[in-house]
């Protein structure tokens, strides 16, 4: 008997009733409204207790830690041999994050009704983008679906790694920096207009750098609330367009590559995403050109994916793809010489491998280092800045105390 074919726009309704021997069993179904829900299942000898409509959205939030965790673990258990159906529902069962409990519970109802499970991840493409989604649909079809799963587990563990690491660098100096701002601001607004109310009382002239620093401070004192409003709102604004403007995401790319010290360690980084997708895609058996499309968004840099675009182009007309990298002027001559010994070789797949650990090394010592020169650096400059406010407000009374 053939499957009936499901309507995605359709609401899911959790229910909960009693078979015929009594037991309390529980599912879910897609259906118009909960009286067709009842209807069906009253039709099967079930009798309905409760019905629910749900709502995956209301559960909470699924992370890209959560996917990664879950391919694991799914990759291990197919791998010992469990039905997929089965390790679905032990993953799900024992999920920490209810959001995920629910997403997982929901693809299996897909595959369950008779999707394939690349189209049930497809459905959800907030979680499961197109690489991850073309990955599984290979090894559906090569029939090698645990290895598919532990190569992506593998490269989303790889490719989070390097992300974090990224992140730990930029979270210190940006943290300082704050924290410097707020006990500055602190200074500025309650203890530099006691100093001021003291050295008023002096009646006599007081040194330039003092006087500076007063003024400042009465700019505080006056405008603070238009300050820390201008400034958060900054923030925000900028944060906000970064992530719905194309052409504000096209410009941050192009200048993340132009920093000082942190363009290099970002430029490591992408190509260590750009060679570490390619390798997993054509090990997976993708061709070359259409695993050239998961490539350059996986790359997280809009730079790359167009030149990921041109690559694809030159590619298709019969270019070789150490030539077509070549020509972006955008990968070093490192990486084009071990791809190109890939080429020659037919181990694309591990040559961009190796290309991709090495990168991935390199951002390890690029963090450290950035890590330890950042330190001294950042004490300089709140020295500085803390400092200078302190001798400031202490010249007036060190003289006045030389003429007494």
């Amino acid at each position: 008997m053939a499957t009936p074919k499901k309507d995605d726009s359709l609401p899911t309704f959790a229910w909960e009733g009693k078979d015929k021997s009594g037991k309390i069993i529980r599912g879910e179904m897609r259906a118009a409204a909960p009286t067709m829900v009842r209807t069906t299942l009253r039709r099967q000898g079930i009798l309905v207790t409760k019905v629910t409509k749900q709502s995956f959205r209301a559960k909470g939030k699924v992370s890209d830690k959560d996917i990664t965790l879950f391919t694991r673990q799914m990759a291990t258990m197919m791998k010992s041999g469990v039905p997929l159906l089965q390790a679905f529902d032990i993953v799900s069962k024992g999920a920490s994050n209810a959001a995920v409990s629910r997403l997982l519970t929901e693809i299996k109802t897909e595959v369950e009704t008779g999707s394939a499970l690349n189209q049930a991840f497809r459905k959800y493409p907030l979680y499961f983008d197109q690489l991850y989604c073309n990955l599984i649909e290979a090894g559906e079809h090569a029939g090698i679906l645990d290895q598919l799963l532990d190569r992506l587990a593998t490269y989303k563990e790889k490719t989070q790694a390097i992300i974090a690491k990224i992140k730990s660098a930029l979270f210190y100096p940006i943290s300082v920096l704050v924290v410097a701002f707020v006990v500055t601001a602190v200074i500025m607004i309650f203890v530099v207009p006691q100093f001021k109310k003291v050295f008023t009382s002096f009646g006599a002239d007081l040194p330039g750098p003092t006087l500076v620093v007063m003024a400042i401070s009465d700019y505080f004192v006056e405008y603070w609330y238009l300050i820390f409003g201008v400034l958060g709102g900054g923030v925000y604004a900028f944060f906000y367009f970064w992530k719905r403007s194309v052409p504000m995401q096209i410009f941050m790319d192009r200048l993340s590559l132009r920093l000082p010290i942190f363009g290099e360690v970002l430029r490591k980084a992408t190509l260590a995403r750009w060679t570490r997708t390619l390798s997993t895609m054509f090990a997976a058996g993708v061709p070359l050109v259409e695993a050239l499309d998961s490539v350059g968004g996986a790359s997280g840099n809009y730079i790359y994916k167009e030149a990921t675009k041109q690559i694809k182009s030159e590619i298709s007309t019969g270019s070789s793809l150490t030539v077509a990298m070549q020509n972006t002027n955008l990968f070093p001559n490192m990486a084009i010489q071990m791809i190109a010994i890939g080429e020659e070789s037919g181990q694309i797949d591990q040559m961009s491998g190796k290309v991709a650990d090495f990168y991935e090394a390199e951002v390890d010592d690029a963090v450290a280092r950035l890590s330890s020169l950042m330190e001294p650096l950042i004490m300089v400059v709140l020295g500085t800045v803390i400092g200078g406010i302190i001798i400031a407000m202490y010249l007036p009374i060190f003289k006045l105390g030389a003429v007494v």
